[in-house]
């Protein structure tokens, strides 16, 4: 080379650009196309060696792949060195050499052996497959590929011009050789990076079973996501099932995703007590405030200083937590949405040079193919970096969602008793459903807050080039437009809140509902309590109506504005200046400039539509996640005393020696149950301390149970140890119950038990505590729901001093007076303290409260020993407690059955029949076309045709405007002006007003017309699923988990509200642009008509593909959402037990498996989404041969997606609608009923060879019963556990419906009648008392159909005026859900008192009194005695004492009926009931 390298490189035009044949200069080939792979590989090396240290996933073993890329690179280095010393060589031949010949070959070989060490550092690490190595021999292959193009057209020039020198001829061949294998070894090398390597070994794919294929898929595969193919192709031949499902990678697991949060949430809190730690200490410190009380005012000036300090601290930021916890991914997604939005502008550019070459005769051929493929090449970078955006954005949207939820459900597991009652179960279910969806959904669109205000100055930045100055008019619309969006924005945050407060309301109606459906059958509550949901949805709608309309007014604004801006800079751009013309290049590289300033313009509202609704959700998540916890320190753990205890208790100074029994007595509300509460560090301890020695056990005075089988309830996740277990079965009487449950042990229990009794729920609770063998036991009343004969033997072999539990320190309360004798220690409670304490002797001679209280019921016991059986009376009932204190110890057990004939039967068992639950199963194939149809209907059809019409006629103006734009710009120029600017921009502004026009009835009759449309469709299936639920049979409820149930009434009614509106919306939208922008095609290009019906087809065939994977997918995610919401609901009642066995841990590790198998069906969704859009985009090359083509691809990208959206979001309405298929039971009230108005008049009641089944795979559960009652009759009804007592009553009420014979009511076949005729005429008081959220009265009379003076009236009789009195709302009290402000006992005096509010001539009870004290139970028998006199009452008694005075007893065994007489006479007959009431120690 003999001009010096200094020259500049690129200068020849005549050369490069301006040539029929283009060529770059040998300088420019030697330098700069050589370094640019060198400087990329030296930039990325230290960095990605950086980040392969810190990720290091692994050893792979040394493949056939990973040789031919090392041996590859070795001989690309080789090659290199070999110019080196080939170009020394020619130096040492006296040749002249440049030294860019030395440098650019050195540089590229030592460039080489970096690429060659860092393929073995990546096998090291386990990388697969590397981008950063890909790219870097995809840029080398490109700059070489220019060089091989140059160095061929050279050769060719050379065989045509005369034969040089030969040493120079020798001197080509040698380079030429040399770079051709340089060029095959690079193409070899591209070819071997864009596959896949073996997993790492230990890794987690070759550990799993179904792997997701994303870890071990190549480079290329997972920036196209062609990696998800396999599934979709398995998705098209059939419906998806779990078993195709990946597992989730680590990274969003849930193990690895929540505890990042929670830990940051954690450091904002620690920060914020930090801070009020330092103001406490500028004022008293707490100790010294409680101290200055006794002496009065000085403390109050203190508090109120401390308040107003602690006011100014603040509150934890939820948003700093979120952003350190997510922040990364978002900056990774930033990254990515820069560069698509720079491209994004590229776009236009390429689209102005190609209309200048059209317009340039002159100019080469290859320009225009230049162009063509650079747009090509600049729209596939463009669609898969906007992929890669939206993936990035979607897994960190699902790993928020996934935090989310994890972070309330550990929450909820220690938030303290007083916070738990503030946040309702309704709350916290929408917390996990919708608020996390929420901010999913504002992941996607986050980035638009800074990415919208850039695609904007770009936008005006490249219009200003094109129009100059007039471009400001268009600003000047913008602007005026954002006060009006800011104040929609407001309003919107405000209805917002509104409709979540509503929504919360209506999850924790409906949750109660769900609760205590079984007593609003039996009380025929049904239709009060669907309207006050009803109520409550429908204020819930009016605020979604309010916020459709603002959204109309915000999407107005916004769709105009593009336009607006068009018509007002086109007209201030030719009216300024009449040589300003409007040509072809000016007009379309605007309106594609327009169109890009459409997208961030459009995006805005949906922007700040998610911004608000996320900013709410997060306001009530941090409330919720800053509730107060229960403190650790609350029990300290070395040996077992109590002593200063003090909240709602008093003074309690107690020390229990280790191995003690004591048992806690004490009236209803005297703070028993509270004790045992302080002693789990369950209270909030204001001073003093608690400590326990060794590991507690707690057994609940209402029984917790587990939807799992009865065997996993009493294991309790311990392992399981068969004769231990045996023990326990044996020792808490499950024997019997286990012969009697269709699948033994392994039959599957309902959701809080349904299907056991009472009596059996609470001896599963005791086994499971017992089971659990730990050092101390607290025993809240475990007793007082079993039989009394039950009750002796539990005690004797389990608590007693000769039980299992013998040398176990055991804590019991109780209102048994039997026992007491038996115990070490009684505390007996007084208005939340101790007033006495000492064992049952010292209490006795001490004569104090605790004496009186025995000596009054002794007495009474005493007297009526005396009296004949024959003539009981009611105070025989408390018979028990003299003879059981008398002969404690001596009572027989109940019979057993040999543990090895229980094994043996349980395997006779049916495993079908151990099942109960059903789980909620995903539909397979198309959404059917009775879904659309039922949908449009609820729309209602006139204004579904009403708002097609309108949106047609909005996008003909739209095309209308367009086409006259193309018109204008076709006019000819004349002297350097056009003619008819005036009349065209007259035309296109009317066109464009008319359009403005339509656009305003379109927003406010289609948008309007949709939203409210919507609205209507969610009303009437919200209430058709409502009355479909309410109409189920019990064993609906006990068969569906509830979580099925709240998914329906939250997630799938929120799809129904907002999504399925605006997908609506949108997919009508891309149809119309497709078809007009295929009428513009065939109106100027007749030709194209060849080409649109096979892209037609082929995007059908992508929309049928990808929705046959993503309909299936959205069924097997919205399934297996259902058990998080059931495991939840579950864990929320039995938070207290989980605590007190320290089993929290096990129930999270739970709880995370079920949301991360929740996610194994979303995260393919997401995926399948991304790859058609690569699909739809990548794939239709002819979309360059026609201008216009681009924006037909674009509509149908969209169209394919938002069809695709449409068909797997209204799966939501296929799983609304299932529950009108479903099992009903009976007309509640018939058309034509003959019921006289004061039926039953004297409550005779015939039971003719009566039989029911609970499902029809099971046998009988009672059969052949017989009776006849009259009028007025006391009637008890006993037996063992599992003889039908319940079941007679379920028959009564028509809970179940009778399998064989009849009941008779006053001669009126009770099976002819509607349910709610039979059931409102015959009262309940059953043995759960169950409250619903609302006021007292409301739950007093439900239908407001009784005065204040008969409610007073009925309270009084119930003993509960005093009290209701007292409260500052009266009758207004508001009572918390499931009636948690009122005690056990009062809860009880409410179920009473609506029974004698009714006073009904038939009354039921189910022993109603197991949970109260001696005093409340005589207070509700006396009362019955009185006001019943005259009804016919029929008692199932545990007790056989309460029933000893009645006029007959009706005496049950498996399931039929053994005896029926007087009590004397069965007495006298010694039958069962003698043996009976000789286990109960009354004879």
């Amino acid at each position: 080379m003999k001009y010096p390298f200094v020259l500049a490189c690129f200068q020849d035009w005549n050369r490069t650009w301006q040539t029929l044949n283009p060529d770059l200069t040998p300088c420019f080939q030697n330098t700069v196309l050589v370094w640019i792979p060198c400087f990329y590989l030296c930039l990325f090396a230290p960095l990605y060696i950086l980040y392969l240290k810190r990720n290091d996933r692994g050893y792979i073993c040394m493949t056939h792949l990973n040789r031919a890329k090392t041996a590859i690179g070795f001989t690309l280095w080789l090659i290199c060195w070999a110019d080196v010393f080939y170009s020394f060589w020619e130096r040492s031949h006296g040749a002249t050499i440049a030294p860019v010949y030395l440098v650019s070959p050195t540089m590229l070989g030592v460039t080489m052996l970096l690429a060659t060490f860092l393929i073995q550092y990546e096998r090291k690490k386990g990388v697969q497959s590397s981008g950063v190595m890909l790219n870097f021999w995809l840029i080398t292959i490109v700059c070489a590929t220019v060089t091989f193009r140059s160095k061929i057209l050279h050769a060719l020039n050379e065989s045509e011009m005369e034969d040089h020198i030969l040493n120079r001829f020798f001197v080509n061949v040698f380079k030429y050789t040399t770079f051709y294998i340089y060029y095959t070894m690079l193409l070899i090398s591209l070819i071997l990076a864009c596959f896949s390597d073996r997993p790492p070994l230990f890794s987690q794919a070759v550990r799993d079973s179904n792997p997701c294929p994303e870890s071990g898929a190549s480079f290329l595969s997972r920036i196209t996501f062609w990696w998800i193919t396999g599934l979709m192709v398995t998705g098209y031949k059939r419906p998806l099932e779990e078993k195709d499902l990946w597992s989730l990678n680590t990274e969003d697991k849930s193990q690895r995703v929540v505890p990042q949060l929670v830990c940051r949430w954690d450091q904002e809190c620690n920060k914020v007590k930090r801070s009020e730690a330092r103001n406490k200490t500028l004022y008293s410190p707490k100790r010294s405030a409680r101290e200055e009380k006794k002496d009065g005012q000085p403390i109050e000036e203190s508090e109120i200083l401390l308040t107003k300090t602690l006011q100014k601290t603040g509150d934890p930021s939820l948003f700093c937590a979120l952003c350190r916890t997510f922040g990364p991914y978002f900056l990774v997604s930033s990254l990515y949405k820069i560069i698509h939005d720079i491209l994004m502008f590229v776009g236009p550019e390429i689209l102005r040079l190609l209309i200048q070459f059209v317009n340039d005769s002159s100019a080469p051929d290859w320009h225009g193919y230049f162009y063509t493929t650079l747009l090509f090449v600049c729209t596939c970078v463009q669609t898969l970096i906007l992929q890669k955006y939206f993936h990035v954005c979607f897994v960190t949207g699902m790993r928020l969602r996934t935090a989310i939820v994890g972070a309330v459900y550990r929450k909820a597991l220690v938030i303290t008793n007083a916070a738990r009652r503030t946040s309702t179960v309704g709350e916290i279910v929408n917390l996990m459903s919708v608020d996390a969806q929420r901010f999913m959904d504002l992941i996607t669109y986050i980035n638009m807050i800074w990415s919208a205000p850039l695609q904007v100055i770009l936008a005006l930045y490249f219009l200003w080039q094109n129009l100059g100055p007039s471009v400001l008019a268009g600003i000047a619309v913008m602007v005026l437009m954002v006060p009006l969006n800011a104040v929609i924005a407001m309003k919107t945050k405000t209805y917002q809140v509104a409709q979540m407060k509503s929504k919360d309301n209506r999850i924790k109606l409906m949750n109660e509902v769900l609760n205590g459906i079984k007593v609003l059958k039996l009380y025929a509550w049904e239709l009060a309590f669907k309207d006050k949901v009803s109520a409550i949805r429908e204020s819930e709608l009016r605020v979604l109506k309010k916020t459709a309309y603002l959204g109309a007014v915000s999407t107005f604004t916004w769709v105009c504005a593009p336009f607006l801006v068009a018509l007002s800079t086109f007209a201030v751009y030719v009216l300024v200046d009449e040589h300003n013309i409007l040509d072809a290049q000016k007009a379309f590289v605007s309106l594609a400039l327009f169109n890009i300033l459409r997208f961030p313009l459009n995006m805005l509202p949906m922007v700040i539509s998610s911004m608000v609704q996320a900013s709410v959700s997060m306001k009530r998540l941090r409330v919720f996640l800053s509730h107060e916890e229960l403190d650790e320190d609350n029990v300290e753990r070395p040996a077992i005393s109590s002593c200063d205890v003090s909240l709602s208790l008093f003074r309690i100074n107690v020390c229990i020696p280790e191995g003690a029994l004591v048992a806690v007595v004490g009236h209803v509300g005297s703070g028993k149950s509270s004790l045992l509460s302080a002693l789990l560090g369950e209270m909030q301890k204001q001073e003093g301390y608690v400590s326990i020695k060794g590991s507690v056990a707690y057994v609940p005075q209402q029984a917790w149970i587990q939807n799992a089988t009865l065997k996993d309830n009493i294991l309790f996740g311990r392992d399981a140890k068969d004769s231990w277990y045996q023990k326990v079965v044996e020792a808490c009487a499950l024997l019997p119950d286990l012969e009697i449950l269709p699948g033994g042990d392994s039959t599957e229990i309902g959701e809080k038990g349904v299907n056991l009794s009472g009596g059996q729920k609470q001896r599963v609770s005791v086994a499971r505590a017992v089971y659990c063998s730990c050092a101390v036991y607290l025993l809240d009343d475990p007793l007082s729901a079993v039989d009394a004969h039950v009750g002796k033997h539990i005690f004797e072999k389990v608590i007693g001093p000769q039980g299992l539990l013998q040398g176990r320190t055991r804590v019991l309360v109780t209102h048994g007076l039997s026992f007491l004798p038996q115990v070490d220690l009684i505390l007996v409670m007084v208005d939340g303290e101790i007033t006495e304490m000492g064992s049952y002797t010292e209490l006795l001679g001490r004569q104090g409260a605790f004496a009186e209280f025995l000596h009054t019921y002794t007495n009474t016991e005493q007297e009526e020993v005396e009296e004949s059986v024959a003539a009981c009376s009611i105070s025989v009932s408390r018979r028990q407690s003299l003879n059981s204190l008398n002969t404690a110890g001596t009572g027989k057990t109940p019979q057993k059955t040999e543990p090895n004939d229980v094994a043996a039967s349980k395997k006779t068992k049916s495993a079908d029949a151990a099942r109960l639950t059903e789980a909620d199963k995903a539909n397979t194939g198309r959404v059917k076309l009775s879904v659309f149809w039922e949908y449009m209907k609820a729309i209602g059809l006139p204004l579904s045709i009403f708002s097609v019409f309108l949106f047609f006629c909005h996008h003909l103006s739209s095309l209308g405007s367009n086409y006259w734009l193309s018109l204008w710009t076709d006019d000819p120029v004349i002297n350097n002006t056009q003619p008819n600017r005036e009349m065209r921009l007259g035309v296109y502004g009317a066109l464009g007003i008319s359009q403005g026009q339509i656009v305003v009835c379109d927003l406010f009759c289609y948008s309007v017309a949709v939203s409210v449309g919507g609205i209507l469709a969610s009303r009437y299936l919200h209430q058709t699923m409502l009355y479909n639920v309410l109409r189920s049979p019990m064993s609906f409820f006990e068969r569906t988990p509830s979580g099925n149930l709240v998914n329906r009434f939250a997630k799938e009614t929120d799809t129904i509200d907002s999504v399925i509106p605006s997908i609506i919306k949108m997919f009508m939208g891309s149809m119309f642009n497709v078809l007009g922008s295929c009428a513009v095609i065939l109106i100027a290009t007749p030709l194209v008509a060849i080409i649109i019906p096979p892209l037609g087809l082929f995007y059908f065939f992508v929309q049928r593909f990808y929705v046959a994977s993503s309909r299936q997918l959205k069924r097997l995610e919205s399934v297996s959402r259902s058990p998080v919401y059931t495991h939840f609901n579950e864990t929320l009642l039995g938070t207290s037990v989980i605590r007190a066995f320290g089993e929290q841990q096990r129930f999270i590790t739970e709880s995370d498996g079920r949301v991360d198998h929740n996610q194994k069906a979303y995260f393919p969704s997401i995926v399948a989404n991304r790859e058609v859009r690569v699909c739809g985009k990548l794939c239709p090359l002819m979309s360059l041969l026609v201008p216009y083509f681009p924006q037909v691809t674009a509509s149908l990208n969209w169209l394919v997606r938002m069809s695709s959206e449409l068909e797997t979001n209204i799966v939501a309405v296929e799983k609304v609608k299932e529950y009108g298929d479903t099992e009903k039971e009976a007309e509640w009230r018939l058309e034509h009923s003959t019921l006289p108005a004061g039926w039953p008049t004297a409550g005779h009641i015939e039971i003719h060879n009566f039989g029911l089944r609970y499902r029809e795979d099971l046998e009988l559960a009672i059969s052949d019963i017989s009776v006849n009652i009259e009028g007025g009759e006391k009637v008890g009804i006993v037996g063992r556990t599992g003889a039908g007592k319940s079941s007679l009553t379920l028959g009564l009420f028509r809970i179940i419906e009778a399998a064989q014979g009849e009941i008779r009511i006053d001669g009126v076949n009770v099976a002819e009648l509607g349910l709610h005729e039979l059931r409102s005429r015959i009262t309940i008081i059953p043995q759960d008392p169950v409250l619903f959220s609302g006021s007292l009265r409301m739950n007093l009379d439900p239908f407001d159909g009784y005065t204040d003076e008969d409610v007073w009236r009925a309270l009084e009789l119930a003993h509960l005026k005093n009290f209701v009195s007292g409260l500052p709302d009266k009758l207004n009290h508001e009572c918390s859900e499931g009636g948690e402000n009122l005690s056990l006992g009062q809860r009880q005096l409410v179920c009473l008192a609506r029974a004698l509010l009714r006073k009904t001539k038939i009354l039921v009870l189910d022993e109603a009194t197991a949970a109260v004290d001696l005093e409340t139970d005589n207070l509700i028998q006396s009362t019955i005695r009185t006001q019943f006199e005259d009804c016919t009452v029929l008692t199932i008694a545990h007790r056989l004492n309460t029933i000893m005075d009645y006029t007959r007893v009706l005496v049950l065994d498996k399931g039929q009926m053994a005896e029926f007489d007087s009590p004397s006479n069965l007495i006298a007959k010694k039958g069962i009931f003698y043996k009976m009431a000789k286990d109960s120690g009354l004879v």
